[in-house]
């Protein structure tokens, strides 16, 4: 079992390589197909994962990973424990606009067993952003899959001009917000 690193391999071209980590693997399927149904000008593979370390014997078949997506549901405090769990098994590296954080389920506030204060700390504290939805509605989920392909473009370096670590600092909140 290894951590979790950006840069260890060379970048596929025309092509973006997205890892989801979560307990919930329906909601993974279901956004990884409306993602896949997103209309773009390169190929994205998706790896789906309930958590950190992915298994060692596969690394020399394993791709360079682009955009790491954590997604935390709002109403398991177990999806939160596996996200903190597993982010040790990541490379501080990738925390320069290669992770960002997928909130579920904000549209049933009244079923969160998961303070908001938690999940927003955990954002600021691996300088990462976050992402609020709800993928059990068809609208939502294709938005989400929208912004996740455009960032995914930007992580895998398809978008001249933009780097990953200028685009989330574009997206961090600032204290007068």
């Amino acid at each position: 079992m290894s951590v979790l690193r950006p840069f260890d391999k060379l970048p596929t071209l025309n092509a973006g390589v997205l890892l989801l980590v979560g307990s919930d693997e329906a909601l993974q399927q279901k956004l990884a197909e409306a993602i896949l149904q997103e209309k773009r000008d390169f190929s994205i593979n998706i790896h789906l994962a309930a958590s950190l370390p992915l298994p060692s014997e596969r690394d020399h078949l394993r791709p360079r990973i682009d955009l790491i997506v954590f997604m935390i549901d709002i109403k398991s405090k177990y999806s939160l424990k596996n996200v903190e769990t597993s982010l040790a098994y990541v490379d501080a590296s990738f925390f320069l606009g290669k992770v960002c954080f997928l909130v579920t389920g904000v549209g049933r506030m009244n079923a969160c067993s998961i303070e908001m204060n938690a999940v927003c700390k955990l954002g600021e504290a691996y300088c990462s952003p976050m992402l609020f939805c709800e993928l059990e509605l068809e609208g939502t989920r294709v938005a989400t899959a929208q912004r996740l392909v455009r960032i995914l473009a930007i992580c895998a370096g398809h978008i001249p001009g933009v780097s990953a670590l200028s685009f989330v600092s574009l997206m961090r909140k600032s204290d007068d917000d």
